[in-house]
């Protein structure tokens, strides 16, 4: 009967866990204060002055994303494991720039000849101390963990050429139509997907460039990047013509220059 007890409250324990995620709530009004929304929601600005007179909300929030410990985080939701690990990466890339900020005109002079912000080992998170691209391709694009090829639009490096700064944290409980919304927003935007009609070639984020083989490797069901354009072609595309295209998967592609000066509010 003991163990029994005992097994019902470990049961029970594990799922409360689960029940109760991060709680981003910090971080998600620091963004609906200081994020602002352009294009419809296509491109947004960071109102980094506004983050600075709030950094000690911000540290708060840091802190507590510091003091997840592995096992705590391993009882989650993969949905809110993801959520945490995006949140984590944006709001420790506002920190970083707030280091340098204002004077900054890129979040790549942090970094110097030999070096990267990217490979700056100062997040303290899950028991390590760790870089931005830890976070990113160690973790969040760990083969065999989330296979999710939308987190491109979600994670931000505090550059106009990034997917928006969403104005609101991603959780768990809705992470599935908010990195949908991320996407759409991203693949609508004209200044960073677009068709030329004098080349027949579909001009995209360089980001396609980058990161294609996330896009082929079967995350979200595609093998093949032109799969992923052709199940998006509604929004790609302004006429029915150039969607007929798309869905073909005989589009050639163009990557566009990226723009690496800092997305603040004013600049």
């Amino acid at each position: 009967m003991r163990a029994y007890f005992f097994g019902l409250l470990l049961w029970c324990g594990i799922a409360t866990a689960q029940a109760a995620p991060f709680d981003h709530g910090t971080w998600d009004g620091l963004l609906q204060r200081h994020v602002v929304t352009l294009a419809q929601g296509q491109a947004t600005e960071v109102d980094y002055a506004g983050i600075a007179r709030e950094r000690v909300r911000l540290k708060v929030y840091l802190d507590a994303l510091a003091s997840v410990k592995p096992a705590e985080y391993g009882q989650w939701h993969k949905s809110d494991q993801l959520a945490f690990l995006i949140n984590a990466y944006n709001a420790w890339t506002v920190e970083l720039v707030l280091t340098r900020y204002p004077g900054l005109g890129s979040i790549k002079e942090i970094g110097g000849l030999f070096s990267s912000p990217w490979k700056k080992r100062f997040v303290p998170l899950l028991g390590e101390t760790r870089s931005l691209d830890d976070i990113e391709h160690g973790l969040i694009r760990a083969e065999g963990v989330f296979e999710e090829p939308r987190i491109h639009f979600a994670v931000n490096c505090a550059s106009v050429g990034c997917p928006a700064l969403r104005g609101e944290a991603y959780v768990g409980s809705r992470l599935e139509s908010q990195l949908e919304d991320a996407t759409r927003l991203l693949l609508a935007d004209r200044s960073r997907n677009r068709f030329n009609p004098k080349t027949q070639r579909l001009e995209v984020s360089k980001i396609f460039d980058w990161y294609r083989q996330d896009f082929e490797r079967g995350w979200g069901g595609y093998r093949h990047i032109s799969q992923f354009f052709a199940r998006h072609a509604d929004v790609l595309a302004d006429t029915d013509d150039v969607r007929r295209l798309l869905r073909s998967g005989q589009t050639r592609l163009t990557h566009l220059d990226y723009d690496w000066k800092l997305n603040a509010r004013g600049s």
